[in-house]
């Protein structure tokens, strides 16, 4: 039995602490709103921070740095035999994200925020109670709530993840030693980021793809490109492969995969299987339907825009339509918030940046050529190779090329795809030009500091107008 204790007013009460929950918290905070931030982890920040993008790049940069002493530093006349303790890069890792955790405790007190710590629970429009693991409960009122409650890994029909032989993403950032034989089920940005974790440390990976290439969501050159440089790296795809189901035993795991082909059926063997399908919404026991809130087919809260259509109660992130991106739900909060406080909100899904931290990295924003090219409208296309590009190359990183995609009829810019060292850094330059509808030419005649990777979005811009002067 729960004992209940107090009630607390709030003007916005915010469930969930990932990048959506913690930024409309410090923005609620900021416009002078009265919030409490709802979430049952210890450490705040959400799957982002404890589970996916932070202690994801954290073993992908701690992996490169091993894999680039092992595989390039004899180039630059540097000698070394480098040997990996894969307890101490867990040991950093989790450091990593503790830290940042504490960061945003910090951000809540410079900023005013109460933090709940507890599940909550919808009981009606307006109030919250929150169950704490002492099992006490506290009962909270509030003008506006968010919803910001984040995703979990998508399942597989016949793939049981037991975090042990098959494991989600969760598991494959927590494994306590390379696998010898990793097969991973989806050829998206998770499988791709931790198939390359392990290969780096000497696992053999496999990739099935129900799709006919990686990345179904990149543009068709890029997703050609990073196949051919990962599979040079020795991972190893099957495209147009379903996986069937999964049986683990003490040993190894099988997996029944289907050609989609021809239709034949085989069976896989490994020592650990990655399910890595994709995320879906995660709304836990929230109590929804007691405040009359309805899921659509796909289990995503509907908003318009991110108002639900109970008055008074707000979502934003990943229990809605859109891309699961940690910076989208970023941008969803901050609009959100505006948008309750009386301030004009507004959130561009057009320029939605997407990156995938392999290496070479990946990133692209805006329409793929496939895109354009359906819709009718005319268009040209800058391509400028890394292997031009002077800081790429005197730092032996030159595989990948950038492509500008620009209007025919008004010279904007259309999309921007990238593969190469540092595209996650750079691909911000081209959301801040296509935020401000520039043309081309804008980015071609903007002066770029030389050596650097930066130049090779120039120089792609050039070739768009047709007047590229470094390849």
């Amino acid at each position: 039995m729960l004992e209940t204790v107090g009630m607390t007013d709030y003007d916005v009460v915010v469930i969930g602490s990932g990048v959506g929950g913690y930024t409309a918290a410090i923005r609620a905070s900021q416009l002078g709103l009265k919030t409490a931030c709802v979430e049952g982890n210890s450490v705040l920040g959400g799957t982002c921070l404890n589970n996916g993008c932070i202690p994801s790049k954290s073993l992908l940069h701690a992996t490169g740095l091993f894999d680039f002493a092992r595989t390039k530093f004899a180039e630059f006349g540097i000698r070394v035999s480098p040997k990996f303790d894969l307890s101490i890069m867990m040991s950093q890792k989790q450091a990593s994200v503790d830290a940042l955790g504490r960061s945003i405790e910090d951000l809540f007190d410079k900023n005013g925020v109460d933090r709940i710590e507890g599940w909550a629970r919808l009981n009606c429009s307006g109030r919250i109670s929150v169950r704490r693991a002492e099992q006490t409960k506290v009962t909270l009122s509030a003008r506006h709530v968010v919803i910001a409650t984040g995703s979990i890994p998508s399942s597989l029909p016949g793939v049981v993840v037991d975090q042990n032989r098959i494991v989600d993403s969760t598991g494959a950032l927590a494994l306590r030693e390379p696998p010898r034989r990793l097969l991973i089920i989806g050829a998206g940005c998770i499988g791709l980021e931790l198939g390359s974790v392990w290969r780096r440390l000497g696992s053999d990976v496999e990739v099935v793809e129900a799709h006919d290439r990686i990345i179904p969501g990149a543009d068709e050159e890029i997703s050609r490109a990073l196949r051919g440089i990962l599979e040079k790296q020795n991972l190893r795809f099957r495209l147009l492969t379903m996986a069937l189901d999964a049986l683990a035993g003490e040993d190894e795991v099988v997996v029944r995969v289907r050609n989609l082909a021809d239709g034949t059926i085989r069976s896989l063997k490994a020592d650990v299987v990655l399910s890595a399908v994709g995320r879906q919404p995660f709304v836990g026991d929230l109590g929804l339907e007691a405040i009359g809130l309805s899921l659509d087919k796909q289990g995503f809260i509907p908003t318009e825009p991110f108002a639900t259509a109970v008055p008074g109660i707000w979502a934003v992130g990943d229990v809605t339509r859109g891309p699961m991106l940690a910076h989208k739900a970023e941008d969803e909060a901050i609009a959100c918030i505006e948008l309750l406080a009386g301030r004009p909100g507004r959130m561009d899904y057009d320029v939605i940046p997407n990156v995938i931290y392999t290496s070479p990295e990946v990133a692209w924003v805006g329409e793929t050529e496939a895109e354009v090219r359906t819709s009718g409208r005319g268009y040209r296309v800058g391509r400028f190779p890394f292997s031009a590009n002077s800081r790429a190359r005197l730092a032996h990183e030159s595989e990948g090329f950038v492509k500008v995609i620009s209007s025919r009829e008004d010279y904007r810019i259309l999309g921007v795809h990238m593969i190469g060292p540092q595209a996650s850094e750079i691909i911000g330059e081209a959301c801040v030009a296509m935020a401000f509808q520039a043309d081309g030419e804008d980015v071609a005649r903007t002066c770029h500091p030389h050596p650097t990777r930066s130049e090779a979005l120039r120089q792609a811009a050039m070739g768009a107008e047709g007047w590229m002067t470094q390849a």
